[in-house]
C-alpha cells in the first residue's frame, strides 16, 4: 500500500463553493461577471463552458462573449462602464504577445476577477496585501490559480498556523517549475512573501526567490542561482509543477520521500504511479480550485463596488475582520 495520500481539487473546492453559494444568496442582486473568449482555442471554450456551469451552480450569472481579438479592447472598456457587470475575465493567450500585457491592465482594478491588471500585479510583487493601507479593509485581488495553489497548500497544511499571517512558509523550500506571466512567477511570489524559500525553475535557469534571513526584508528579493532544476527538485519540500505539454515529466527518483506534489497543468507533469512512491501528499490538478477563487474574487468585488461590509460564513453581512 502507499503510503501517499492523493487530493482531488473538487473535494478541496467544495467548502470554497459552499461559501461562495451562501455569500452570493445575501446579496440584494445576482453577482454578474462577463467573460471574453477572444481565441479559437477549444481548450479555453471547454474552460469558457466549465466556468459557466459552476457560476450557475453557486448563483452568479455568467456572460460569456465571443468578440474578434481586434475588438477585445474596446470591449472590455464597454463591460468596465457597465454597473451591470461585477466581474471580468478574458481568456488568454489573444495574440500571444505583450499585447496580451495591455490588455490585462485594460480591465478596472474595480472589475478584475483574475487579479491581473498593473495594480493588482504591482501590490503582489511588493507584498502589499490591501487597498486601502492603513485601513486594511479591501483585500488585493490575487491572481487565481495562484490563489488557489496557496488554499490548497494551506488545506494540506504545508502553511503552519503557528505562524504569524504572512510568515506561515517559514522553513520551506518549494520549487516551482513554471515561470509565466500569468501562473508561475506571481505563485513564487507569493509563496515567498509568506516565508518560503522558492526555487523557480524555467528553461534553461533557476532563480531564488526569498525575503532573506530571518524574513528580514518587507518583500520578495530575486537571487540568480546556478542550481540546476534536478538540484531544485531534490532540494524541495513541496513541487508545485505547472508544464503546458505531455511530454514533460518530473523525474520523482529526484524528490525527496515525503514532498507534497501539486500540478497546476492541463498536462500532467507527475506519472501518478511514480509519484505515489515518493510523496506524501498528492494533488494531480487545481482547476476547480481555480474556479472557486475567481467566484470568490468576484463577490469581493461586488462588495467593494456596493460599498457593502464583507459577508460572513453564515451569510450574513458582517464588518471586515
Amino acid at each position: 500500500m502507499s503510503a501517499c495520500k492523493t487530493y482531488l481539487a473538487a473535494g478541496i473546492s467544495k467548502k470554497f463553493s459552499d461559501e461562495v453559494r451562501r455569500d452570493v444568496a445575501a446579496l440584494p442582486s445576482q453577482p454578474v461577471m462577463v467573460g471574453f473568449l477572444a481565441n479559437t482555442d477549444p481548450a479555453a471554450r471547454t474552460y469558457a463552458d466549465w466556468t459557466a456551469k459552476a457560476c450557475e451552480e453557486v448563483g452568479v450569472k455568467f456572460d460569456l462573449r465571443v468578440v474578434e481579438r481586434t475588438m477585445l479592447e474596446d470591449a472590455i472598456m464597454t463591460a468596465n462602464r457597465d454597473k451591470g457587470v461585477h466581474g471580468i475575465m478574458v481568456y488568454y493567450p489573444v495574440f500571444g504577445t505583450s499585447q496580451d500585457g495591455y490588455l490585462q491592465s485594460c480591465v478596472s482594478p474595480a472589475k478584475d476577477v483574475e487579479g491581473l491588471c498593473h495594480t493588482y500585479r504591482y501590490n503582489m510583487y511588493h507584498n502589499i496585501r490591501f487597498l486601502d493601507e492603513p485601513t486594511n479593509e479591501k483585500k488585493c485581488i490575487i491572481p487565481c490559480t495562484p490563489l488557489a495553489v496557496v488554499k490548497i497548500l494551506e488545506h494540506l497544511h504545508v502553511y503552519n498556523p503557528m505562524l504569524p499571517y504572512g510568515q506561515r512558509l517559514y522553513g520551506k523550500t518549494i520549487a516551482v517549475v513554471n515561470r509565466s506571466e500569468v501562473v508561475g512567477r506571481p505563485l513564487a511570489a507569493l509563496l515567498a512573501n509568506d516565508g518560503a524559500r522558492v526555487l523557480s525553475v524555467d528553461i534553461g535557469d533557476v532563480v531564488e526567490f526569498h525575503r532573506g534571513a530571518g524574513l528580514e526584508h518587507k518583500q520578495h528579493v530575486l537571487v540568480e542561482t546556478k542550481l540546476t532544476a534536478a538540484d531544485a527538485l531534490r532540494a524541495a519540500d513541496v513541487v508545485i509543477t505547472g508544464v503546458p505539454s505531455e511530454g514533460y515529466k518530473v523525474d520523482c527518483s529526484l524528490l525527496k520521500a515525503g514532498v507534497v506534489a501539486v500540478n497546476f497543468s492541463s498536462a500532467k507533469n507527475f506519472e501518478a504511479a511514480d509519484i505515489k512512491k515518493r510523496a506524501a501528499l498528492y494533488v494531480p490538478s487545481v482547476g476547480k480550485v481555480t474556479v472557486a477563487m475567481l467566484q470568490r474574487n468576484l463577490v469581493r468585488l461586488y462588495l467593494y463596488q456596493h460599498e457593502m461590509p464583507s459577508v460572513s460564513r453564515a451569510g450574513s453581512p458582517v464588518p471586515n475582520q
